[in-house]
């Protein structure tokens, strides 16, 4: 979509959204208040509801109210843009509008919106509320399906996560991962697994995790704490702590690439891993070229990654490039 919303705002400022959306009515109201409607006003009622939407893409009415300013103003083009931008934010393919390509916008786009946002929940409490055994069962098969790339899909389902969790940690920790595969920046739901396996005493996932964090947040030393807590616990045992050993951290990396690729299954074994880490020796050049070629930033960076921490230093230069792909999008 190209300026309805955008993505540059990863984290939702609801009282900035509620201001710009005021705003939009109050520009609505005036373009509708006039036998021929004001087109200065419907303009600037539709600028405000972008701004609103930008602001706080967590916030039904900033859609509802965009996607109502587009109609008024007949622009199917522009309705069908935001439904779009919707379904990044909900992490479903956009291709799928393909499916509504002969559909009338501007008479069925709305409805369409408004089922969309109430069968899934911008609002992390108002999703809580469809919680139940059969929900969480389909919520797993269809997350591996979900393309969570968007900054702001990676923070929308991160808050739906945080009530997963109260109800089921393993069904957290497997769909967090795939989380934090598509979107490896994302330093708080690093910690916060951090602190889960940390809790249950895993301590080299816990490593792992903190370690992210760090790596890609250095001023957020959250890696060299835990190894001194870790320290201090174990020294008062008269026992020694040492961080996961390499072949370890390799085997970590290598389940984050493959749970990074936009359709991936919900669990990686270790004999999976060596077994394509074996048959894969010698083309991984080759695959971190397809990958960054497909749009698979975030599993071509685990991958360069996890071939420099074996040592292949030629692989920095496609790590950084990974890199650099992941931050345009943020």
């Amino acid at each position: 979509m190209a300026n309805s919303s955008g993505s540059s705002l990863q984290h939702p400022r609801r009282s900035l959204g509620n201001r710009h959306r005021s705003q939009a009515k109050k520009f609505l109201a005036l373009a509708q208040s006039t036998p021929k409607i004001s087109v200065q006003n419907l303009k600037w009622a539709e600028q405000s509801a972008r701004q609103a939407v930008l602001h706080d893409f967590t916030h039904e009415e900033n859609w509802r109210l965009l996607a109502e300013i587009k109609t008024l103003a007949e622009d199917e083009l522009g309705l069908r843009a935001v439904l779009e931008d919707l379904f990044a934010v909900l992490g479903r393919d956009p291709e799928h509008l393909q499916q509504l390509a002969e559909v009338n916008m501007l008479e069925h786009g709305f409805s369409l919106l408004s089922a969309s946002l109430t069968a899934d929940p911008l609002d992390p409490e108002y999703w809580a509320q469809l919680i139940s055994s059969d929900f969480l069962d389909e919520l797993e098969n269809r997350f591996f399906h979900l393309d969570l790339s968007d900054p702001r899909a990676n923070v929308l389902f991160g808050r739906r996560l945080e009530r997963v969790r109260t109800i089921d940690e393993e069904l957290f920790i497997r769909l967090v991962r795939k989380l934090l595969a598509q979107r490896p920046f994302n330093h708080e739901a690093w910690i916060e697994l951090g602190h889960l396996h940390e809790k249950r005493n895993e301590y080299d996932e816990a490593w792992f995790c903190y370690d992210q964090a760090q790596t890609h947040f250095p001023q957020i030393t959250s890696r060299d704490k835990f190894r001194t807590r870790m320290e201090k616990r174990l020294d008062s045992h008269d026992s020694t702590w040492a961080k996961p050993d390499n072949n370890s951290r390799v085997r970590f990396l290598k389940r984050m690439e493959v749970l990074a690729l936009k359709v991936a299954t919900s669990t990686v074994s270790d004999e999976k891993i060596e077994s394509e880490a074996e048959v894969n020796l010698g083309d991984e050049e080759e695959n971190i070229r397809t990958l960054l070629e497909n749009g698979e930033y975030s599993s071509a960076f685990f991958l360069a990654r996890r071939l420099v921490t074996s040592g292949e230093e030629w692989a920095a230069t496609y790590l950084a490039q990974a890199q650099e792909h992941l931050t345009d999008s943020t």
